[in-house]
């Protein structure tokens, strides 16, 4: 048996990546020396496949910021208000980014991950002007003397993530939506099935053997017409082609659609076998295709457990049974992106018990191997007992008031109107009420005293007055910008789920365990490993210093327990939904000594609450029963008067929206500035009778919004939602953001509301 990969961490192995793109954008290093610094870090993670026995090599698999968008680049879809910029570079990342002149594209999550990617803009005149995985084999060769396996997203997930321009019913104005729901898909997926074609064939001519081609959208749950549109697309982009062997690979969930999709008129199929059993018992009830490759995902891609090897090892015994071994092919799960590089950077910082349990990017390749050598040579598969370590971080109180609460009823007993009336008169905020979400702009100096206190440079106590001259320096700045209600900044807190985790029980943490979520920015997952508890308060002291320095209300900022489940590893040992309401107890504890403490405002961020929505609808409805159960259990004992706020962002919420409204928050914020307000359809299709903040600008780009963009949004905010209920805020914290955007863009905000508060109270 062969193997082989996808998807191997982009970001090097000490963020190298960021840090050179960063440095570009800045003006600190030219194009030139941006493009040879990256190609060092590509051919840095080829050399590591080389040097770890992968027998088929990945290329085409690193990017500058976005996949997604690297593809659309490769086939001018470029919108028509990025076309003013010449340099296709400058070019590509404005359209990530935006510029003064032009917002950028939209940007949502990656199927149920924490990756976000680009969304493509279908319009225009598209055309293959790049092919990059071609540039990419030739560059690998070149530079390394071995034939490489180009992968690229198949043609299906890439028009079904799309957004094509409409004309609304019955109105001469055009809008953005998905390419999957327009009637343009059918004619999108053919023109794109040709250019894959195109692609294809000048890849054959080359002399490549291998191509890999992602479909993670063929685990969906697709109609039978669609499943028709897919199979004639691959007819297409098959057509003419003799030599090249095709993989369609799938992951994230089963393959829809089996009987049919796995006879794809191409020379193999991937299928993820970590996530569930769905497509082993597809195998035993249907076969497997006797003329095809199986691409069998073995190993994890996104959670950090060491693979049971004699498990998997039976289970390849297995499929064997219905496929000839030398026609397996063994490979990871889902995408090596989602996992940190490598362990060997944990070894003394993290305990003995958890290295020996852990298996990062760098160690799925050796698991690989080891299979492969298990097979070939007979060489003996080492024993894995992963839950008896986890069973010794059990607590059993903890287990006991799950037990108590997980088949009761939970939930605030007065309705919203009631406690709204009550929070309102007691805060007396003026219409359309002003805030943010929650961080401001992190500054060298900050990041640089967060590190020299970790490091024991400095004193807890210098450490301390750093932090509370901040707090106090952005309580003035909001004060003088007039927003309403205040927030503290949260300067102490490095990632929004990494501050709780350190503070919590059952938590771990890596030194150097960095995972990309967008573009050049990453974070750190923290690792659930056993039962979770408060020991102590977590957020009093910054919270009421920032509001003894006010009168306005100052919001205490929480991250809800279903983000801090989800942008975590969390243990696979209990149920998932245990997990996230032993989070949700601790959590709960913190709410009401904030309450206790005066703090009329709590923000319980849920931004990842769609991200774990299950791929497929027959699993949806019990996770959003117990994740919206989770998000109340963490507030249901406060005060009426006590308004409780969440955030989402980046999120489809259509479907999901009766299920936003039974979290019962008095006040959630959204996104609405990529989009171009497209997000607020949800709500103006369903009677959304909570608060809603609206997020009028996108603080992932540098550009300071003009008033008349923030205005429009808001005005179509207030044709379908009831005045008294809406709320003025940026779509996303400013913690990446500098001083000199993050302020005149709130000016604008702020200036907007006020104008608009005055027209609508004559």
């Amino acid at each position: 048996m062969k193997t082989t990969i996808h998807g191997y961490p982009k970001i090097g192995p000490n963020r190298e990546l960021k840090k050179v793109v960063e440095a570009y954008w800045k003006g600190q290093i030219s194009k030139d020396e941006l493009i040879s610094k990256a190609s060092e870090i590509n051919l840095g993670r080829v050399k590591k496949a080389i040097d770890s026995g992968v027998d088929i090599i990945p290329s085409n698999d690193f990017s500058l910021y976005d996949f997604v968008l690297d593809t659309a680049t490769m086939f001018n879809v470029i919108p028509e208000r990025f076309k003013y910029i010449e340099d296709s570079l400058d070019r590509y990342f404005a359209m990530a980014r935006g510029t003064d002149k032009a917002i950028a594209c939209e940007m949502t999550k990656w199927f149920d991950t924490n990756y976000h990617y680009i969304v493509p803009e279908l319009a225009g005149d598209i055309k293959l002007v790049k092919n990059r995985p071609l540039e990419s084999y030739r560059y690998v060769k070149e530079a390394l003397g071995i034939k490489t396996k180009p992968v690229l997203v198949g043609p299906f997930t890439f028009v079904h993530l799309s957004k094509v321009y409409e004309r609304q019913e019955g109105s001469i104005l055009m809008k953005m939506v998905k390419a999957s729901e327009s009637s343009k898909f059918a004619g999108y997926l053919d023109l794109f099935a040709s250019l894959y074609n195109q692609v294809l064939k000048e890849l054959e001519n080359e002399g490549v053997e291998y191509v890999q081609l992602d479909e993670p959208a063929f685990v969906l749950d697709l109609s039978d017409e669609e499943v028709g549109l897919a199979l004639k697309a691959y007819e297409k982009v098959m057509d003419g082609i003799k030599n090249l062997k095709v993989f369609v690979n799938t992951y994230y969930e089963s393959l829809s659609s089996y009987d049919k999709l796995v006879n794809l008129p191409v020379h193999g199929i991937g299928l993820d076998f970590v996530v569930n059993n769905e497509n082993l018992e597809n195998i035993r009830k249907y076969g497997f295709p006797a003329d095809k490759i199986l691409v069998a995902g073995v190993v994890s891609g996104r959670d950090p457990w060491k693979t049971n090897l004699k498990e998997t090892a039976n289970l390849i015994k297995e499929l064997s049974n219905y496929i000839k071994p030398e026609n397996i092919i063994l490979s990871n799960a889902a995408p090596l992106f989602h996992l940190p590089v490598s362990l060997e950077p944990e070894k003394g910082h993290l305990s003995q018990d958890l290295i020996n349990i852990l298996a990062f990017a760098d160690e799925r390749l050796a698991e690989l191997k080891s299979l492969k050598d298990h097979f070939a040579n007979g060489v003996d598969l080492p024993e894995a007992d992963i839950k008896s370590i986890i069973s010794k971080y059990n607590n059993e109180a903890v287990r006991q008031t799950v037990a108590q609460i997980r088949n009761a009823e939970v939930g605030r007993k007065t309705p919203f109107e009631e406690r709204y009336k009550k929070q309102m008169e007691l805060l007396k905020l003026p219409l359309l009420p002003t805030t943010t979400i929650g961080s401001f702009p992190q500054t060298q100096e900050v990041r640089k005293y967060r590190a020299d206190y970790k490091a024991g440079r400095i004193s807890q106590e210098e450490y301390e007055n750093f932090i509370k001259k901040q707090i106090e320096y952005v309580i003035k700045v909001q004060e003088e910008l007039d927003l309403d209600v205040l927030v503290h900044g949260e300067f102490e807190r490095t990632d929004m789920v990494e501050f709780f985790g350190e503070k919590l029980e059952g938590f771990a943490f890596t030194k150097n365990g960095w995972v990309q979520s967008y573009g050049t920015r990453c974070v750190r997952p923290p690792i659930i490993y056993g039962d979770v508890s408060r020991p102590n308060p977590m957020t009093l002291k910054e919270i009421v210093y920032a509001q003894s320095l006010t009168d306005r209300p100052v919001k205490g900022m929480l991250t809800g327990p279903v983000t801090i489940l989800n942008w975590s590893f969390y243990r696979k040992d209990i149920p998932k939904e245990e997990v996230a309401y032993q989070i949700a107890i601790a959590l709960r504890e913190e709410v009401l000594d904030l309450e206790k403490a005066g703090i009329k405002i709590i923000q319980i961020d849920e931004p990842a609450f769609r991200e774990g929505l299950p791929l497929k609808k027959s699993k949806q409805e019990a996770y959003l029963n117990w994740a919206v159960k989770a998000f109340k259990l963490s507030h249901d004992t406060v005060k009426d008067e006590t308004q409780i706020h969440t955030h989402m962002c980046y999120s489809e919420f259509n479907e999901i929206i009766e299920y936003i409204y039974k979290m019962d928050a008095d006040v959630i914020s959204i996104e609405a500035s990529r989009s171009k307000g497209e997000i607020l359809e949800a709500f103006e299709r369903f009677n959304y009778d909570h608060g809603i903040g609206i997020g009028v600008y996108d603080i992932h780009s540098p550009r300071i919004p003009r008033e008349e963009e923030i205005e429009e949004i808001l005005r179509r905010s207030l044709k379908y939602i009831r005045k008294d209920l809406i709320w003025v805020n940026p779509d996303c914290g400013l913690k990446t953001r500098g001083w000199e955007e993050t302020i005149p863009s709130l000016r604008n905000m702020v200036n907007v509301a006020k104008r608009l508060r005055k027209e609508l109270s004559q």
